[in-house]
């Protein structure tokens, strides 16, 4: 080919770095996998497995006390459809901060910057969710009991906005922990808390309307109402999809602009 019908040198450049990019990530990815729980990949099906585990542990303590499902025919489906979307905002939230400090000796590499290492654990946990979503419908199924929702499309979208919201925040707690790294054991702490009094195991808009405005104001327990409202099309829950979707942009706006002002201004 002759040297003036080459393409430019910068269009020759730009596959080379998707290339290298994607190769970073999915290094990272794999690493991230072989991390968690004895050092191989068998440790990374712990962590997809717990779901399942959580929702025995929840249905066996209702079963004990002898507590009935107050949707649903099936106090497992009930607790699923709290506990999975709670879920996957503390784990995507919680993960991605530990990731970053977890990854962050691999930044000395020219190739991996700090954000690659939050892209990375970003799609794990995205990947960790679905196949614990699809795991615990299968456990569902084999219970006898049918795991889809009345309305497919609001129980999706409310499980995917919980996602959102696991992302966002999780930005902002990478950009909190890299100037102080205790903020991972506090955030611990708050996401017990936010679990504990989000509605998982009872429902919230049966609250009293004094409590359940003030409830309102947590954007988990506007999640779970979200998915359960997928279950259950009359139940009275009052969803502002407005505020919710707020929460997920914001929280994802804010976290970027500190992963380029204070993540970045880290040695």
């Amino acid at each position: 080919m002759p040297a003036s019908a080459q393409p430019p040198a910068s269009l020759q450049d730009g596959p080379r770095h998707i290339d290298v990019y994607l190769r970073v990530l999915s290094a990272l990815m794999l690493r991230d996998m072989r991390s968690r729980f004895g050092g191989n990949y068998w440790g990374y099906l712990v962590q997809v497995l717990w779901p399942c585990a959580h929702l025995g542990i929840l249905v066996g303590i209702m079963a004990f006390r002898g507590v009935k499902a107050p949707i649903t025919d099936s106090s497992m489906l009930f607790i699923a459809t709290g506990a999975l979307p709670a879920l996957a905002f503390q784990y995507v939230s919680r993960e991605v901060m530990k990731g970053y400090l977890i990854h962050k000796p691999l930044t000395y590499f020219p190739q991996v910057k700090k954000f690659d290492t939050v892209v990375a654990r970003c799609l794990v946990e995205i990947i960790s969710s679905f196949l614990g979503l699809t795991l615990v419908c299968v456990v569902l199924l084999c219970f006898g009991v049918d795991p889809r929702p009345a309305d497919m499309f609001t129980a999706i979208t409310g499980y995917l906005a919980a996602l959102g919201l696991g992302i966002g925040v999780g930005f902002i707690n990478v950009g909190i922990c890299s100037v102080f790294p205790g903020w991972v054991i506090g955030y611990i702490l708050i996401t017990i808390l936010l679990y504990m009094s989000s509605g998982v195991y009872f429902l919230s808009c049966f609250m009293p309307d004094e409590i359940y405005h003030y409830m309102k104001w947590n954007p988990v327990t506007q999640l779970i109402d979200w998915v359960r409202l997928g279950y259950e099309p009359t139940l009275p829950v009052q969803v502002d999809y407005l505020y919710v979707f707020g929460w997920i942009f914001g929280s994802v706006t804010i976290g970027l602009l500190m992963e380029r002002f204070v993540v970045r201004a880290q040695q």
